[in-house]
């Protein structure tokens, strides 16, 4: 990562679309900085994914002038020059916050003053950091010494994407103000609460603790929102909403907003399949001749490994059939796990694809009724896109794409192309018997637990201002849901991969002719740890029998209960009955609805409901 001085310190590429992307803050060993938009990004060193699902899919919400998907700019060594051209290679950024505090004296000052120089460090670009010139301590009585100068820890963040400098002179004397002295930030005792952080005006001898800055007290000692973009570097006006303050690395600063898609094959033949995976590549050809010269720049590119494996009348025959609408290019947001659901329940489902290689092997003995066949994916790539950011509160994950709240840009134009990245993995697919998932849902005590949850459901929605009959993914969805969780749990007790690196798709829709009842568990790392083996070897049939009968055994009795089992969503509107961290719980980053629609009464008996359980109401 760097600034367009130099550089100043790394994250992993895949982190600046979860955790570090543009408008989020970096906060370094001695400095913070903001990613700038993409706009800044130097979008040539910036590798294209083709996906053609998921570009479709992001159209549908950013526009149709989204071009592309790209990686962002990573060097391709970790010995790298740090006088060399690569060494430059990255994203650019800008310090901020912009107000910077001395260690030694509490000066409070702006770095752009003049006050603050940036040692920059070429060699470890870690240890660049800013210092105070010629600091002479607190009570101006000791040597003139440089020392080292940390980011103010203090910031304004409002719902609408802005963030902005804590504004310590407004702050500190109560309202807008004349006085231009220095300010001064000092501690009143041992520990860091905000009660005894103070800041304080050298001109004037007023001071104020920031407790003042938090809470409701906040509300009346803060400015109104500015309307600061500072990854765009412009300001928005008219912004009503009252920015709060909040801390630099605090994990409410920034949430992506994000959509993901499965790289699946979609035809039998490699050469449709090649043609519809670099569609922007070949949708505005109108000959063979065209085909024959792009064919000819992919394979001296790289750009789609494969496509020069094919003669350009074969590859302009495959375009002719896409724009004949023999295959369909338009996917929308809500309907993208469809082509997913179809080719994994396919009765030949593609075996030997470069991103995609499964393999049909036997349900496991005593869930014969329940699970009607098992895909081990012994190879699978999730593509996922950053559309977006929000501050102060997260995305809602059960709220639709027509429902989703205003997003901040990441760039200052309409996007072009849009940050993403690809992780290369394996998994276990389990199909369950429609039959049987029908017929448990026409038990009336089945059907109790769905009130309650739809009840909470629309409390919930009513406390936030939607529509309390949207968003509401059924009874179903809970219960593969929570089943997935518990599998996912027992999994990672077993398979050798971290937990949090374990993810979840669950297929619940019964809105078309062929309702889905399935649960996908993979893994999705950015390197070569995803595909070790040992989730697909525990999906054969003796693991597997092993591992469900354990992870329902397990849900059984929690640890919090009777508490846990007699939760009801509907008493304090929330989205899950019976479930908790200490049972069927799982990481953020696995659990594609935030541990939402979880509940362990409609896997096994509790005491609260012992009727509704889907293993329970007929037996294996």
């Amino acid at each position: 990562m760097s600034s367009t001085k130099s550089p100043v310190g790394e994250v992993r590429p895949s982190q600046l679309l979860w955790t570090y992307g543009p408008g989020a803050l970096v906060d370094l060993p001695n400095l913070s900085v903001v990613t700038m938009g993409t706009d800044r990004w130097e979008k040539d060193r910036c590798q294209p994914i083709e996906e053609s699902r998921l570009l479709a899919a992001v159209r549908t919400v950013l526009g149709d002038q989204v071009a592309s998907l790209r990686m962002p700019p990573f060097q391709t060594s970790e010995m790298v020059d740090p006088f060399s051209a690569e060494a430059h290679i990255g994203v650019p950024v800008e310090p901020f916050p912009r107000w910077l505090r001395c260690v030694k004296c509490g000066l409070l000052s702006e770095y752009d003053l003049g006050l603050f120089d940036l040692k920059e460090h070429k060699y470890r670009p870690e240890r660049s950091r800013f210092v105070h010139k010629g600091c002479k301590g607190s009570k101006g009585d000791q040597p003139a010494k440089d020392a080292d100068a940390v980011p103010a820890r203090f910031l304004l963040a409002c719902r609408e994407g802005h963030l902005d400098d804590f504004p310590w002179h407004y702050f500190v004397h109560s309202g807008p103000s004349s006085c231009k002295g220095s300010l001064r930030f000092f501690e009143s005792g041992a520990s860091l609460q905000t009660e005894n952080l103070w800041v304080k005006c050298d001109q004037c001898s007023v001071s104020r603790s920031l407790a003042h800055a938090f809470g409701r007290a906040g509300q009346d000692n803060l400015p109104g929102c500015r309307g600061r973009h500072p990854h765009l570097s412009r300001f928005d006006e008219g912004c009503t909403e009252q920015p709060r303050a909040v801390l630099l690395g605090a994990t409410n600063s920034w949430f992506p907003v994000t959509i993901s898609a499965l790289a699946i094959p979609m035809f039998k033949e490699p050469i449709k399949q090649l043609v519809q995976d670099g569609w922007t590549y070949f949708e505005d050809a109108e000959s063979e001749a065209e085909v024959k010269v792009i064919v000819r720049t992919l394979a001296k590119n790289a750009s789609l490994p494969g496509i020069d494996k094919h003669e350009p009348h074969a590859v302009w025959a495959a375009i002719q059939a896409i724009k004949s609408n023999e295959i369909t290019q338009e996917v929308s947001e809500n309907d993208i796990k469809r082509p997913e659901w179809d080719v994994l329940t396919d009765a030949n489902p593609p075996s030997d694809w470069p991103h995609f290689m499964s393999r049909t092997v036997q349900s496991p003995n005593g869930f014969h009724n329940s699970i009607q066949t098992v895909l081990l994916l012994e190879r699978l790539r999730e593509v996922n896109a950053l559309l977006g950011f929000t501050r102060v509160e997260a995305p809602e994950e059960n709220v639709s794409s027509d429902e989703r709240s205003d997003m901040a840009d990441l760039t200052t134009n309409a996007a072009e192309w849009v940050p993403a990245n690809q992780v290369h993995g394996e998994g276990i697919f389990l199909r369950f018997s429609e039959d049987r998932v029908a017929n448990w849902e026409g038990q009336s005590a089945v059907q109790g637990r769905e009130a309650d949850l739809l009840a909470g459901h629309r409390g919930w929605r009513n406390a936030r201002g939607l529509d309390p009959d949207l968003g509401f993914p059924g009874i179903r969805y809970a219960m593969l849901h929570t089943l997935s969780h518990l599998l996912i749990r027992e999994l990672a007790l077993e398979c050798g991969y971290n937990a949090a690196s374990i993810r979840e798709r669950i297929y619940a829709d019964t809105s078309g002719d062929n309702p889905q009842a399935g649960i996908l568990i993979y893994t999705a790392a950015a390197d070569s740890d995803g595909t070790l083996g040992g989730l697909v070897d525990l999906g054969k049939p003796e693991n597997l029998e092993r591992l469900l009968s354990q992870a329902i055994g397990r849900a059984e009795i929690c640890s919090s209960d009777p508490l846990c089992s007699e939760h009801r969503a509907e008493k304090d509107r929330s989205l899950h009955a019976a479930a908790c961290h200490a049972c069927s719980f799982v990481a953020e980053t696995s659990c594609e609805k935030g541990n939402r629609y979880i509940d362990r009464a409609l896997i096994v008996p509790t005491f609260d409901a012992p009727e509704a359980s889907f293993f329970g109401f007929e037996n294996d």
